[in-house]
């Protein structure tokens, strides 16, 4: 039932108002009795959802603070700030437009570990749901303070006069969905001067694909470039993410603006540790070196990274997706968190993004999807496995294999029914050659099973 992060369906065909309400049930039976904050992105059928997941909350005794529309991480800001014992987001993150989905959280703000997820759903699947009597059962309340919060939060841990004397022209795309009412707002409060794309919320994703990947800002680099904006910044469906564009209009991929924020943070303390999964590349490992910082690798999905975190105390964590986690503030990934550290990086070094990024190491990427059924999965990874078993290769999470001249990563998705193929090398020529070598080892390995 749970995937990399929560529960996701296409509305109303996987994900159904049942399966919301047992889902909510179940999880008030694991988390027992206590306050449940919840929140809810643009998608459509989210007040449905969160209504049936406060029905089922509020069936076992658990008590419900609703903070209405917000980003994932204001939610998960929120959750220790009000004394909760969990949360539920209601999002399917950068999914297409047709999904959404149902995130439980812990009392920590991190999404619950895969061992209380796997309680939820035994419970869930039992149907041995605690139903309080008719005079214990829950009460909803409704907090309208978050995004004050939570901002306040933010600003708190950046520079704001550095940041206002520097006056930047930022071009912000919330997709029409939650990232619109913070970021816009937090940014404004900054000093920026700010084009506001596609922050009317909007469940159908008028404005493009929630998911923020090149082909989908090619709107946010016209806008940049005709606005003459310094910088321009896209979140995902729930915001927990930020990807960039510098000022000439180029889209950054994720691992660069988190090679730029961690060259920065590591370099503070010494022999500090960065907290990435398998798919991030040889530029961080460059990035990291030079800080004089130590990797700790991870399966790929930010709750893995969040909780190695907490678990070894680390500095920083983060993905090549653009996912970037500012333990300082929260061990999560936190969209809004990491457009003002860049904003602050140009800001505080009187440098253009493009300029900064010029700095850094250059590699290219390239990812491919690869639809598969879900019942192919699995038996596919155990034929990679067998294929790739005398490569040089790391198999903590599918398998990425090592090249000289670079590496090809093939993992399941979790949220999805398909594979994903990454890879990189010193040239787009070599990357994209890398990659379809991968893609043929998905064919050959789908056959054998």
């Amino acid at each position: 039932m749970f995937g990399t992060n929560g529960v996701r369906g296409i509305i109303n065909k996987e994900l159904t108002v049942e399966l919301a309400l047992n889902l909510g049930r179940a999880t008030g039976t694991v988390l027992d009795t206590g306050l449940i904050a919840m929140a809810r992105d643009s998608r459509m059928g989210g007040e449905m959802f969160t209504q049936a997941v406060i029905s089922g909350l509020t069936s076992t005794g658990c008590s419900v603070v609703n903070l209405g529309p917000a980003p994932t991480p204001t939610l998960q800001y929120m959750i220790p700030r009000l004394g909760c014992v969990g949360g539920v987001m209601i999002t399917a993150s950068h999914n297409p437009p047709h999904f959404n989905g149902i995130k439980v959280i812990g009392s920590n703000g991190i999404e619950t570990t895969r061992e209380i997820e796997s309680e939820i759903e035994a419970v869930y699947n039992s149907r041995k749901f605690k139903t309080a009597d008719w005079d214990k059962i829950g009460r909803v309340t409704h907090y309208d303070s978050a995004i004050d919060d939570y901002l306040e939060g933010i600003k708190s841990l950046v520079d704001i006069n550095k940041i206002r004397e520097r006056n930047l022209r930022v071009v912000i795309d919330g997709a029409n969905s939650v990232g619109s009412i913070g970021t816009p707002r937090l940014l404004r409060e900054l000093g920026c001067s700010v084009v506001s794309l596609n922050c009317q919320l909007d469940g159908s994703f008028p404005g493009r694909n929630p998911e923020p990947i090149p082909e989908n800002l090619r709107d946010l680099a016209a806008a940049v470039t005709a606005t003459g904006a310094d910088l321009g910044i896209a979140h995902d469906g729930d915001a927990d993410r930020a990807a960039f564009v510098d000022e000439k209009g180029n889209v950054l991929w994720g691992d660069k603006s988190f090679a730029l924020l961690a060259s920065r943070i590591l370099a503070r303390k010494k022999g500090s540790t960065l907290v990435t999964p398998v798919s991030s590349g040889r530029l961080i490992e460059d990035v990291a070196k030079k800080a004089g910082a130590k990797i700790d690798w991870t399966e790929v999905g930010s709750v893995v990274v969040s909780h190695r975190i907490e678990e070894i105390g680390a500095e920083l964590g983060g993905e090549e997706n653009g996912g970037v986690f500012y333990p300082a503030h929260q061990p999560v990934r936190d969209g809004a968190m990491t457009a003002a550290q860049i904003i602050e990086m140009i800001a505080s070094e009187g440098k253009s993004l493009s300029q900064l990024v010029s700095e850094l190491p250059t590699y290219f990427n390239t990812k491919v999807k690869v639809p598969v059924s879900q019942e192919k999965k699995e038996p596919i990874l155990e034929a990679l496995l067998n294929l790739t078993k005398d490569m040089d290769r790391i198999t903590i999470d599918g398998v990425k294999i090592i090249r000289d001249d670079g590496w090809i990563l093939i993992r399941p998705s979790g949220t999805e029914p398909l594979y994903r193929c990454f890879s990189e090398g010193k040239t787009q020529e070599t990357s994209d050659h890398l990659n379809q070598e991968g893609v043929e080892l998905i064919k050959r390995a789908e056959k054998l099973v």
